[in-house]
């Protein structure tokens, strides 16, 4: 468990941290800056927001400077998918949030003036950020996908944007200190964003701001910030409660909050222990709002800077509380840099405000200690009674943190790389908060009942994809810092020396890689409609014969295929795999300094290597007595000529390797030969459609409701790393998943629409078809009324719904246009909801369905409210 040690705290509280170092800015400058400075009055291109859903952290990101939804700005639905975009979500699907909103402040001195940028503000809709340029997506799934060009992860966004425009856009904001109107920094900013669904690589967003001065003036002391309003609590935006006076939040939550910085967190390895410098800014609930029966919102996220060079510049952590009354608008101050902020001592109006926060260099005590900042403290200002009483304890808290100084000439450009990560199991005692907080006041005993662990371990994997650790990127001799573990020593000339030793990178060599260790690439899968159940076809090309980005070898060893109803991860179970035969080795190692034990140190191994080294006979290859398995912990193998030499073996996964026998799994061509070359290929291996015939599988799933569309994936998975320490990676279950229905028996002939039939018929209100699962999986936070369905089945891929009254009023008109190869080309589902946006009543009404040619079928639907 890792948990904030009293020495950190302390420290915290009582002195500022200041980092001294600088870090280099690249300058370039332009053969005219007057002419890199874009136009006032220019029109901004389209306002857009994207969704960051790939991985377990979900949430919009806009081109205008902005993250998560906040107020929306005008701005819910993702401008590629046309979804509404949801409040911060972690884990996905988990319906709870845990991020409100969030942008990126540039602060600068422009001669006389003092100016900040802004992407976000508190509690207003203002813009200062506008773009340029169409927002772009990119992805590495799949390399036929125009998408792919440039790509670096599973879900790239790209957006540009400037300060610059002053006049004829949406939102101005407005300075009330200075009684004037945005003053821009003439700024230009390249935003990338990085997300990707890999198990150890799917609890965080890399996002990488490249800010550049596009204006005839330097920018001096420059202070780059990310500011954060998380609100964390269970559910989403809820439209039916008043919003938030304190911030029109319109939410359900996310006022009972606590904030604090967490520079250090100790590792271990081997047998040694290290301080790990994490300097990450987090959010969570005050007591994970526990229920009977667990925790609502038991997670914790955080922003932390990656580029570890920028940790040698000044960084600060500001927090504050807002309030209409400026009694009680608070944030800690430091004595010696006392300043009002406007509204109070907490939140900041104005430039001047921003700036002194952003540049102030101090890294504020955690929220919880609040209360034990008292009238002499020599460092902190002393707060008003009742926020301390309730800032210790959990509110609506908002932060800030930030970088610098740094200083731009005119084309000078300042790359700033952030993670926003999340992490499991933050709380994990159901009393910690009452006995610790509320009903006492023991913030040192809150602290040892809350673990960080999975937030530090996230946010150092993080850091690696961006800089991986003790790889040399541009071949200059430098890969990155690294620890030396003694695990030996021999007293030599009456000193120990070391006598084993490991050594370990940490930081890489400061080149950003952008590289995740990823698994092999999902199969092309196909899912072919059957009675009561689904035919899964397959095709393994890609996945079998990719390489590692970091090992180069073909590290593939097998298949999972899984169903759910409905798209959750963590509705899908498993029905079928397949894996490779292999076996992992485990070796005896005793080294003074390091427990026995066995150690697994190489790749899997197959059964003819096996053989081939450790059987018997003149031939040992062709040692078919030789069993692996009969070589144990308990009873290990010895090699005869060098005894200290002990290992055993296990099976690498579950061994499911004979196709047909013991997987249910098969190939469709088990004849077909593996092909020599997959550039010249003979139209003979190839199927129908263009794949290779050798890479086909399919699997039968039986059994199945025909009324309910089911969800399929079929993932692939490789055998992991000793080497490094990382476990098997699996490609993600939701991104590739698809969905069908399974035949009725009497599903026939859907391109005639006389087959055409509707169910339930009657649909009846008191069936409890929510409750027995056939509407509404996976939408448990939308109301009853938004999620019933009636079904039209069999009906001709193109064609047209029209629900009528008896009176021969129009309810709803349906466009069915699906291409025949979908599996679902032949179902409609109609939610009853009318064309004037309203629920139907009871009653008995008519259907038409008519295809293309103008053949059409009538039937009667009743429906008992």
């Amino acid at each position: 468990m890792v948990t904030v040690s009293r020495i950190v705290k302390s420290f915290l509280i009582t002195h500022a941290v200041i980092f001294t170092m600088t870090v280099q800015v690249s300058a370039q400058r332009s053969s005219n800056p007057k002419e890199r400075a874009a136009p006032l009055t220019a029109t901004p291109a389209t306002y857009c927001m994207g969704t960051h859903d790939v991985g377990r952290l979900v949430f919009g990101i806009t081109n205008f400077g902005m993250i998560g939804i906040g107020e929306g700005r005008g701005l819910r639905v993702d401008c590629f998918t046309g979804i509404l975009v949801p409040l911060g979500e972690y884990p996905k699907g988990s319906n709870t949030t845990y991020f409100y909103k969030g942008g990126l402040w540039v602060g600068a001195v422009v001669g006389k003036d003092t100016l900040v940028s802004t992407g976000a503000d508190f509690n207003n809709q203002s813009r200062e950020m506008h773009p340029v340029a169409d927002m772009t997506r990119r992805s590495i799934l799949n390399p036929d996908s125009p998408e792919y060009t440039d790509a670096i992860s599973e879900q790239d966004y790209v957006a540009v944007y400037v300060d610059t425009f002053t006049r004829g856009v949406p939102n101005q904001s407005f300075d009330p200190i200075d009684n004037r109107s945005h003053k821009p920094l003439h700024i230009e900013v390249t935003q990338q964003s990085f997300a990707w669904s890999y198990g150890h690589t799917d609890d965080f967003v890399i996002i990488n701001y490249d800010i550049k001065n596009i204006g005839p003036r330097a920018l001096q002391d420059v202070y780059v910030g990310l500011y954060w309003d998380a609100d964390v609590h269970f559910g989403q935006r809820n439209v039916n409660i008043s919003p938030d006076p304190y911030g029109r939040k319109g939410i359900t939550g996310g006022r009972d909050d606590l904030s604090g910085f967490l520079f250090a967190a100790p590792t271990q390895f081997e047998t040694c222990d290290f301080l790990d410098t994490v300097a990450i800014a987090w959010t969570a609930d005050n007591d994970g709002d526990w229920q009977v029966g667990g925790f609502q919102v038991p997670d914790v996220t955080g922003i932390r800077f990656l580029n570890s060079s920028l940790y040698k510049q000044e960084m600060s952590f500001n927090w504050w509380i807002y309030n209409y009354n400026s009694t009680y608008d608070f944030g800690p101050q430091q004595i010696k840099n006392y300043r009002y902020m406007g509204n109070g001592l907490g939140t900041p109006y104005g430039d001047r405000n921003k700036y002194a926060l952003l540049s102030n260099g101090e890294v504020d005590y955690d929220q919880v200690y609040t209360c034990e900042i008292g009238p002499s403290n020599p460092t902190w200002l002393y707060p008003n009674q009742r926020v301390s009483y309730l800032a210790s304890r959990g509110s609506d808290v908002q932060y800030l943190l930030s970088v610098g100084p740094f200083d731009m000439v005119p084309g000078a450009s300042l790359g700033i790389p952030v993670v926003f990560v999340a992490g499991d199991g933050f709380h994990n005692i159901s009393w910690n908060y009452s006995h610790n907080l509320r009903q006492n006041y023991f913030p040192e005993a809150y602290y040892e009942g809350v673990d960080f662990t999975s937030l530090v371990s996230n946010a150092l994997t993080a850091g690696r994809v961006y800089d991986i650790p003790g790889i040399d990127t541009n071949n200059d001799g430098y890969k990155g810092k690294f620890r030396v573990c003694v695990l030996d020593s021999d007293f030599i000339d009456g000193q120990w020396v070391a006598a084993v030793a490991e050594t370990t990178y940490y930081e890489g060599d400061g080149i950003p890689d952008w590289k995740a260790s990823a698994p092999p690439p999902a199969p092309e899968i196909w899912l072919y409609p059957t009675p009561n159940g689904l035919r899964v076809r397959f095709n393994g090309l890609r996945s079998e014969t990719t390489r590692d980005v970091f090992s180069n070898k073909v590290d593939f060893e097998g298949y999972r295929i899984y169903i759910a109803r409905d798209d959750r991860e963590t509705s899908f179970s498993i029905v079928a795999q397949y894996d490779r035969e292999n076996y992992d080795k485990y070796i005896y190692t005793s080294l003074r300094g390091r427990n026995p034990r066995f150690v697994r140190m190489d790749d899997p191994f197959t059964l003819e290597e096996l053989r081939c080294l450790y059987g018997g006979g003149p031939d040992p290859c062709a040692d078919s007595s030789f069993d692996p398995l009969r070589f144990t912990r308990v009873q290990p193998y010895i090699l005869l000529q060098f005894p200290d030499s002990i290992f055993y073996f296990e099976t690498h996964d579950y061994n499911q390797s004979e196709f047909g026998v013991t997987t249910p799994i098969k190939k469709i061509y088990p004849d077909e030969p593996r092909p020599t070359s997959l550039q010249n290929v003979d139209p003979g291996q190839l199927t129908e459609d263009g794949y290779l015939k050798y890479y086909e599988y399919e699997c039968y799933i039986d059994n199945l409701l025909p009324a309910v569309p089911y969800y399929v994936a079929v993932t692939a998975f490789d055998f992991g790393s000793p080497q490094t320490g990382l476990e098997p990676l699996e490609s993600s279950k939701t991104i590739t998943a698809k969905s069908a229905y399974p035949n009725n028996e009497w599903d026939q002939a859907p391109d005639e629409v006389k087959n055409v039939y509707v169910y339930p018929n009657p649909y009846r209100n008191d069936a409890g078809y929510r409750v027995l699962g056939f509407e509404g999986r996976g939408q448990e936070d939308r109301s009853r009324d938004r999620v019933r369905k009636i079904t039209f089945a069999n009906l001709p891929s193109k064609c047209t719904i029209k629900i009528f009254t008896l009176d021969g009023d129009l309810v709803r008109e349906i466009k069915h246009n699906f291409d025949p190869s979908d599996p679902n080309s032949s179902y409609q589902e109609w939610d009853l909801v009318t064309r004037n946006v309203q629920l139907v009543v009871s009653g008995l009404y008519y259907w038409i369905v008519e295809d293309e040619n103008g053949h059409a079928k009538i039937g009667k639907l009743v429906i008992l409210m």
